[in-house]
């Protein structure tokens, strides 16, 4: 037994001794696979430790005023300890940001989409453009079905279709007339703002809900924390983009704000968390068709607050919006083959987990037979029932190791 560990006179491999103190399984992996880059590590520490140990009651000597301190020796350990703890989420979070990084893409696309917003708003009302958005979902489909391979049934490609047929029937007529925009007509510069609202939020939404089902384990607060700070940080860049148009006088991010703004703002703001449930634990297809209902309310609240008229174009616009929601998650509509693999995948379960512990007593049981009581450093002297109970407890070990990972069976080994 040497450092805890025993080795096998036979096949030469290392296992942690049953009998020693392991603190973790990690780290007892971590210590039999000492390396010249741990060395190396090992006096970087001990240069780093010696130099700021050695500098730390200088710097308290050179802190006194008249022979005593002018402040309290309490704020100052408070604040190296909210020092600790600043570095070490800024390392966390740097660390899990290389994991993280495809969500860069959908908070880019969400910043592009979150402003189109506003200037939608300057071309149609509320309700209509609620309607528009719906129209996301057939895009999404098929970003679905080419990026994520979803598979739809024919019923689900009808039901999208009516979807497109009810926003149609809404928008007719709905465009108003004798303003420009952007130096073009109004009915292309609307229909050219709808092609972007439509698209960009929805490979917006589709590659959010592969960064986060690819990262499934990861938590999906820490994935909103890098989804919204990329966010973040593109919005400030267009931030100071505004500035060098049009002048530090635009700097100002809370001009013209009212309380109207702060509830905008705190709305939009727990649609977005809620909206990141969805593409972590449902589908985006459910998460935009579920925003349809707001349509009703929408519409309702637009004809109450600003006197907008609710047309005939509207009602009918949502009865077949509904329908097709109704449609598209009727059981009737969903794909035979992967409920046919589902039922396959349960059946093959248990045996799949029967040959693989079949598998794992074979091989311990291989390797019983060749490496028992041949360990070195053991004393001969142990009695029967010593050596039974070691390699009894031995064995233990070493399944726990190959559950954990930790442990094979060396290469060419019978």
């Amino acid at each position: 037994m040497k450092n805890g560990t025993l080795e096998c006179s036979v096949c030469h491999s290392k296992l942690v001794s049953p009998n020693s103190k392991t603190y973790s399984k990690a780290y007892d992996r971590h210590k039999i696979r000492v390396s010249s880059k741990q060395r190396a590590l090992n006096v970087l520490l001990v240069v780093g430790d010696c130099v700021l140990v050695g500098l730390q009651p200088i710097l308290v000597y050179m802190s006194k005023v008249d022979g005593k301190f002018n402040f309290s020796p309490l704020s100052v350990n408070f604040l190296i300890e909210a020092a600790k703890v600043l570095f070490a989420i800024v390392m966390l979070l740097f660390q899990a940001a290389r994991n993280n990084a495809l969500l860069a893409v959908p908070a880019l696309l969400y910043a592009i989409n979150n402003y189109l917003k506003f200037i939608m708003q300057l071309y149609f009302n509320p309700a209509t453009v609620k309607m528009l958005s719906n129209l996301k979902v057939l895009v999404i489909a098929v970003l679905l079905k080419i990026i994520m391979r979803r598979r739809f049934s024919i019923i689900q490609w009808e039901a999208l279709a009516l979807l497109l047929i009810g926003i149609s029937v809404n928008q007719l007529r709905s465009l108003p007339e004798g303003t420009t925009a952007m130096g073009l007509p109004v009915a292309s510069g609307a229909y050219i703002y709808t092609l972007i609202f439509v698209t960009v939020p929805s490979m917006a939404s589709v590659f959010n809900e592969y960064a986060m089902k690819s990262q499934y384990d990861t938590s999906i607060y820490l994935q909103n924390v890098f989804l919204y700070g990329y966010g973040a940080i593109f919005n400030f860049l267009a931030i100071l983009g505004t500035v060098v148009v049009k002048g530090p006088s635009s700097f100002n991010i809370l001009e013209g704000h009212s309380k109207a703004t702060m509830f905008l703002i705190f709305n939009n703001a727990a649609q977005g968390i809620l909206s990141s449930f969805f593409f972590k634990y449902a589908d985006t297809i459910l998460k935009k068709y579920s925003s349809t209902v707001a349509t009703i309310f929408t519409g309702i609240a637009s004809a109450v607050l600003f006197g907008h008229t609710l047309t005939i174009n509207f009602m009918l616009g949502i009865s077949i919006v509904f329908i097709s929601m109704h449609q598209f998650f009727s059981p009737l509509a969903k794909v035979k083959d992967e409920q046919q693999n589902g039922m396959t995948e349960l059946r093959d379960v248990p045996e799949k987990l029967k040959s693989k512990d079949s598998f794992l007593d074979l091989a311990v049981a291989a390797h019983e037979e060749v490496c028992i009581c041949s360990y070195s450093n053991l004393d001969s002297t142990n009695s029967s029932q010593t050596n039974y109970d070691f390699a009894l407890s031995r064995q233990l070990v070493i399944q726990e190791m190959m559950k954990d990972g930790l442990y094979s069976l060396p290469k060419g080994f019978p």
